[in-house]
């Protein structure tokens, strides 16, 4: 059943925007790490960043605390610990070029969503969809244990094994979302389409759009949780 999402508010200073910051400081040690081959620091880096992902979401949602900030800080930690993780893991080469295209690619493939959306007027963001977070842990998943597979013996070998598992999963999942998104984007340009016209216009021939579904509305939550940036 569809419900309107609820407007994050104007909030700094949040338990989880602190925990969404800690994770972005983090990025640049990580990537020092293992650069240095320092690979239990650096997994214990991502085990911190792995943690708060998940316990900013739910404080965000006890303590009433989701804001616009959390919106922008939340995606934009995962996606350079993605990126931060692909250069280490490339440079070392435990990870193959391919991979790293095919994460790059879905990044450009979405690029384009932002812009159509504000111009629509909902400023620029959609609902998270459950497939991209499904995909996006799955990835932070994969490159601690691809990064411990890089090591000899038969718990890296299973690491390894697990650590492609996840990629792969991760790599459809990251994909599958960005299909979705383009098809939330398209149902919100037709509404927009069939939007009223202004006051005074004259009606077009496809009539006034159901309530709720011109610019300036609310996207459909769905099965989403929070208007925040795709992932």
């Amino acid at each position: 059943m569809s419900t309107l999402q609820e407007a994050p508010q104007d909030r700094i200073l949040t338990v989880p925007n602190i925990l969404s910051l800690a994770r972005l400081v983090g990025v640049p040690l990580f990537l020092w790490l293992v650069l240095a081959e320092a690979d239990w620091w650096a997994l214990g880096v991502l085990v911190f960043a792995g943690l708060s992902d998940w316990l900013d979401g739910k404080l965000a949602r006890a303590l009433n605390q989701t804001s616009r900030l959390g919106t922008v800080l939340d995606p934009a930690a995962d996606r350079l610990y993605i990126l931060a993780t692909l250069i280490g893991l490339t440079i070392r080469d435990i990870i193959p070029l391919w991979l790293v295209v095919l994460l790059v690619a879905r990044e450009f493939a979405i690029l384009p969503i932002a812009p159509i959306v504000r111009r629509l007027g909902y400023g620029g963001t959609l609902p998270v969809h459950f497939i991209g977070k499904a995909g996006t842990m799955c990835l932070l998943y994969a490159f601690p244990l691809l990064l411990l597979g890089d090591h000899d013996g038969g718990a890296g070998t299973a690491a390894k094994v697990a650590g492609w598992s996840f990629a792969i999963w991760g790599t459809g999942l990251y994909w599958w979302a960005a299909v979705l998104y383009w098809a939330q984007t398209r149902q919100l340009v037709l509404a927009g389409r069939a939007a009223p016209p202004a006051p005074g216009a004259e009606p077009g021939p496809g009539g006034p759009a159901p309530d709720g579904a011109g610019p300036g509305a609310e996207p459909a939550a769905g099965d989403q949780k929070g208007a925040e940036t795709p992932r």
